[in-house]
């Protein structure tokens, strides 16, 4: 009777699973756009398609890791234009309505900073009812801001972009809660 040696299959199996994983995984991150985009349409498929994949380990993550990722990512965006409106504020030839809109936005962005935190612990935790609140005060953060500027007519926000993108990536954050939910 020949002998047969599981060694070789041994190696070859993992080498299978994690191919297989990496393909599922891959493609998680479109699907996952796809149904955040059908679902709410203030979510852009491709803003949040390009957002995810910028992050490294999206393509082996699973739907809790993309949660994660979004948070971070929201984040790193909201500190970011927390920095960017203080540089703004340092020049000093503002309108004054301009510059007390930027002062509101700063004060915003500023608060929203310690409640992702907050979210993030929430999240991981899976209290996402909690984490749920604590992104969508964001959300009415990004708005805010922007409608501030818009209550004088003429009145053009520097900062539309940037709320813009803070909106959509918490959104990205309350959907995949919802699907996590």
């Amino acid at each position: 009777m020949p002998s047969f040696s599981y060694f070789p299959l041994l190696l070859f199996l993992p080498l299978l699973f994690s191919t297989f994983h990496a393909d599922i995984a891959q493609d998680l991150v479109p699907e996952t756009c796809r149904k955040l985009a059908e679902n709410d349409p203030n979510l852009s498929y491709n803003f949040c398609l390009t957002s995810l994949q910028a992050v490294n380990r999206s393509q082996c993550a699973d739907l809790r890791d993309l949660g994660l990722m979004s948070i971070k990512l929201t984040k790193s965006n909201v500190t970011n234009t927390r920095y960017y409106v203080k540089k703004l504020l340092k020049n000093t030839k503002w309108d004054p309505f301009i510059r007390a809109c930027l002062n509101d936005c700063l004060e915003l962005y500023s608060d929203a900073i310690p409640t992702l935190k907050q979210a993030m612990k929430d999240f991981k935790s899976k209290h996402y009812d909690d984490a749920n609140i604590e992104v969508s005060s964001v959300i009415d953060a990004a708005t805010t801001c922007e409608d501030g500027f818009k209550e004088r007519e003429g009145a053009v926000s520097p900062l539309t972009k940037r709320n813009n993108d803070t909106f959509q990536l918490s959104a990205i954050v309350l959907a995949v809660i919802s699907m996590l939910h």
